[in-house]
């Protein structure tokens, strides 16, 4: 029996329709939304600002009913409450994420070895409210650091306190939800294959028309052994996911996507000479320009059809997660691709079709499945990790499409390729997450000097062999290189 360090809960959110309620209570709901909307703007504005940086959301509360007190809307103080508190943990994800933005951008401007304990300090300032005696750290957050606005006026947050549930029928419960006046409550109709508790979200869907139930479902635990296996993970446009063991996950996305991509390319040029048309008879004939706006132009139907396409891909790349991990608790790593790529000039095909690439989903669906499974998710540089030969960890080979040619002349499969040297980089003590791509770069150099010394060559005598790519002889590390690492020439 393998050794087990600990469990992890399984859990997910379930979504429920309401299927009854009475005309009052529907407009209970709504004018209690709306006022809860208030709270929420007005929460966001005050909190939202640097000088309420790490605030604890349980001391939320108090700093808005200074200024908004619920008798002002004609609120109970729970309801209040609740909504103040879900604010107070958005902002406070926010600023985590705001963290991490300013992390990287610390790396950036002090590079190398020797800015290492200038770093380290840095990062720990970030930490607390210490980073606001930093000029350069006070700058670089409320750069990144956007004040946060709210329009959200369709919802209610309710604690377990706030209502009570009881069964109907085998797939019927009824709620009874806090109202605004004490001692009433609003009861309504959902139906659910399970019990409903815990903090619970009530929304009104506006495209759907309808009131829904949002709750936390707990589908047991997972149990996590102590040697938890490692795998790379190359996030790819023609698959999800290709693992480090040579498995392609969720195949067939890049042809979904490119379907998607190609069809609103044509519908859009159509719609562009029908706007020219419409635009053209709004002095001659007005009715008819009319008639084209409304009837041809309108975005209902596309709007549904475009929700249509996301879900389809949105399905792929959850069954590719749920493939990847195949319930067992992994140390995956993973590309962290969350900065845009910049100088990489592309067609225009390409771009619309990466435009396609939910590469934000793929994140959020491997850490949802990495949660589900006691998983943990290790998110690392991605420079050159497809140009690198996963057998000497050099620059030396080629990719071309799906396949990666090595100086050797071995063909490997590029993604497979990627997807090792992904796993290589989670261990590499010389390339952290943050470093640079310029950094990266001359590393690797380096590591591919030395193999080359061993043969007898040199950099130069690489790129004359078409071993190593010219690109590369631009760079200030390639020139180092060569003076000081110069190999032998055949």
């Amino acid at each position: 029996m393998p050794k087990k360090v600990g469990a992890t809960k399984k859990i997910s959110t379930q979504v429920v329709p309401v299927v009854g309620m009475t005309g009052s209570v529907e407009i209970e709901l709504l004018s209690t939304m709306k006022k809860l909307g208030v709270v929420r703007s007005e929460s966001y504005n005050k909190l939202g600002s640097i000088s309420y940086w790490g605030l604890d959301w349980k001391k939320a509360y108090p700093e808005v009913r200074s200024f908004r007190p619920p008798e002002s809307l004609g609120l109970p103080s729970k309801l209040m409450e609740w909504t103040v508190s879900d604010v107070a943990k958005a902002i406070t994800a926010s600023q985590a994420a705001c963290i991490e933005v300013v992390i990287k951008k610390v790396y950036r401007k002090f590079p190398g070895d020797k800015n290492k304990k200038t770093r380290k300090e840095l990062c720990q300032q970030l930490k607390t409210l210490t980073f606001l005696e930093s000029s350069l750290l006070h700058r670089l957050v409320r750069k990144e650091f956007q004040k946060g606005h709210s329009w959200v006026r369709n919802q209610i947050v309710y604690q377990q306190g706030g209502y009570s549930c009881q069964q109907l029928s085998r797939n019927t419960y009824q709620l009874e939800l806090a109202g605004l006046r004490r001692g009433k409550r609003n009861r309504i109709v959902v139906r659910s294959n399970r019990k409903i508790k815990g903090q619970i979200r009530l929304i009104y869907n506006k495209l759907q028309q309808r009131f829904e139930i949002h709750f936390l479902v707990n589908h047991g635990t997972s149990e996590i052994p102590a040697d938890r296996q490692s795998i790379g993970v190359d996030k790819g446009y023609t698959e999800a996911f290709y693992d480090s063991e040579g498995q392609g996950h969720g195949k067939g996305l890049g042809k979904v996507a490119t379907i998607k991509s190609d069809r609103i390319c044509k519908k859009n040029r159509n719609r562009g000479k029908l706007w020219a048309i419409h635009r053209k008879l709004e002095k001659i004939d007005s009715a008819k320009s009319a008639r084209i706006l409304r009837n041809n132009l309108s975005r209902k139907t596309e709007n549904k059809r475009y929700r249509r396409n996301q879900s389809e891909l949105k399905a792929i790349i959850g069954a590719a997660s749920k493939s990847l991990f195949d319930e067992k608790s992994l140390k995956v790593f993973a590309e962290d691709l969350t900065q845009p790529f910049k100088n990489k000039r592309q067609s225009k095909a390409m771009s619309r079709k990466l435009n396609s690439w939910m590469i934000g989903v793929m994140r959020d669906s491997l850490h949802k499945w990495a949660n589900w499974t006691g998983s943990v998710v290790t998110e690392v540089q991605p420079s050159y990790t497809s140009q690198v030969d996963s057998r000497n960890g050099t620059l030396l080979g080629k990719r071309t499409g799906d396949n990666f040619t090595g100086f050797d002349g071995v063909v490997l499969q590029a993604d497979h390729n990627a997807a090792k040297n992904i796993l290589a980089r989670g261990a590499d003590k010389e390339i952290s997450r943050f470093s640079s791509r310029a950094e990266v770069q001359a590393v690797l150099l380096r590591r591919t000097a030395r193999f080359l010394k061993g043969m007898g060559l040199s950099l130069l005598d690489a790129v004359e062999l078409g071993w190593l790519d010219s690109k590369h002889s631009k760079t200030q590390a390639f020139k180092q290189l060569l003076t000081g690492m110069p190999g032998t020439s055949k």
